[in-house]
């Protein structure tokens, strides 16, 4: 079991700390019984989705959660509002008569190391049910889906018994509560692999299609599952929606960074003291975030950051200033993305670390473009060059080019954001890439060959 790290008690806990949603009010308690809909109805799940409904309609909901600044939680930060509005004034769509949409929360944790939407989908179900709820109702749309990673068996049967008790409470189902109003949700396990992140990949899943991503636009706002509109978000997003519908959208907007409000999910592992998930308001600077988990173990070294996932930045001690927000890491080349901090220190050889990341992101790539498929091939056989010291006077410029053309021609974000890690090591760790063109690991990890001029080896 996940731990939950705890945080200062002045900072709001939308996600893990305050009703509704049946949320403990600090630390690592949970419910008894996380599927216990009385318990949560008692700790104040379903109050968003009650006030929603009967207060303020589709209109002033949507509203609200345009005022209140919230952004997608799955890593690209894009307004959610802006996606309920694109939604609801679509036109059932193309493919068959009739106004039918899809609403999809995006269970799918594609990050090995990630299991920030793991904990809510098994401890805090009701405020991704309520989320999904509010904002399927909002956008029009009758039919709902949880997209589960198989995987996660705990987390389909947690979402099973809460969806199940939720429609027998009338909080869901054929009239949500007494309105008049349907929605069927349901709970669908999908499989795949890394891919399945991706938005538009997910739904070709839930259609039983091949697991490649779609050119944009359309959007899966105008076309997305069996043709209809669709409104797809992180369950993470979804989980927000039912605090700032009770709490109102000053009361999010006040919360973190002005340009991106509200708190994050951030799971910090790797050589730090107290590994675990913790809820930290946007803009809460990376260094803060290391403190929460007790700092680098064993009295060691920050060297470097991965921030984002796999396909993350390697950002080096000097930038752990940095505030963990949508803007202020893109700008130093990490990303949000699946909300992973893995703290590496002195012991980590960079240049080791970058090209296995970059051989998992060629690896885990479907193959539907030349430039993600070759080219992150070949930047993983460039950082393997790099790793055994053979590498040849051309490679830097090469790698540039490739991340530049693998950028430049991207379909996807794991196109675009996959030649991070290597991109970000030649950015700040320049001198120990260097240091292994000469034969040398600074951190002893590698045994790079050293390279030898002509005519004077074996004595000339």
């Amino acid at each position: 079991m996940t731990t939950i790290l705890p945080t200062p008690a002045a900072w709001p806990r939308p996600l893990l700390g305050d009703s509704p949603g049946g949320n403990p009010p600090s630390g690592d308690a949970r419910l008894a019984d996380p599927a216990d809909l009385d318990a949560a109805v008692r700790a104040g799940a379903f109050a968003g989705l009650t006030r929603a409904l009967r207060d303020l309609g589709a209109t002033l909901t949507t509203a609200t959660i345009a005022e209140s600044g919230l952004r997608g939680r799955g890593g690209a930060g894009f307004p959610a509002a802006q996606k309920w509005r694109a939604v609801a004034a679509t036109p059932g769509g193309a493919a068959t008569p009739g106004g039918l949409r899809y609403a999809v929360a995006n269970g799918y944790e594609a990050d090995p190391a990630g299991a920030t939407n793991r904990h809510l989908m098994t401890q805090r179900p009701y405020a991704v049910v309520e989320g999904l709820a509010i904002a399927a109702l909002s956008v029009g749309a009758e039919e709902a889906i949880l997209a589960v990673r198989a995987e996660y068996a705990d987390a389909v049967a947690v979402l099973e018994l809460a969806v199940s008790a939720a429609e027998e409470a009338g909080y869901v189902g054929e009239d949500v509560l007494g309105s008049g109003r349907a929605l069927r949700m349901t709970v669908r396990p999908v499989q795949g692999a890394y891919m399945l992140g991706e938005e538009t990949v997910l739904l070709k899943a839930l259609e039983g299609r091949r697991g490649q991503p779609e050119q944009r636009p359309p959007y899966p706002s105008e076309r997305g599952l069996w043709g209809r509109p669709t409104l797809v978000h992180n369950v993470a997003t979804l989980a927000a929606i039912p605090w700032i519908v009770v709490h109102g959208s000053d009361a999010y907007r006040a919360i973190g960074d002005p340009d991106a409000p509200g708190t994050l999910l951030v799971q910090v592992t790797g050589a730090v003291a107290s590994p675990g998930i913790v809820e930290v308001p946007t803009g809460t600077p990376l260094s803060e975030i290391l403190g929460l988990a007790g700092g680098v173990a064993g009295g060691r070294t920050l060297k470097a950051l991965l921030v984002g996932g796999p396909s993350g930045g390697l950002l080096p001690a000097d930038l752990a200033t940095t505030p963990y927000t949508f803007g202020a890491l893109r700008a130093v080349g990490a990303h949000v993305g699946s909300g992973s901090v893995v703290v590496a220190d002195d012991r980590t050889c960079v240049v080791d670390l970058a090209r296995l990341l970059t051989r998992y992101c060629a690896d885990e790539a479907c193959g539907k473009t030349i430039p993600c498929r070759i080219g992150l091939r070949r930047m993983s056989e460039i950082g393997e060059r790099f790793a055994s010291g053979l590498a040849r006077p051309t490679d830097r410029g090469l790698l540039a080019d490739l991340g530049a053309d693998i950028v430049g021609s991207a379909l996807c974000d794991h196109e675009r954001l996959a030649t991070g890690p290597l991109a970000t090591a030649m950015r700040y760790f320049g001198s120990e890439i260097d240091a292994h063109l000469s034969g040398v690991c600074p951190a002893g990890v590698c045994a790079p060959a050293g390279v030898v001029a002509a005519g004077t080896a074996h004595g000339g």
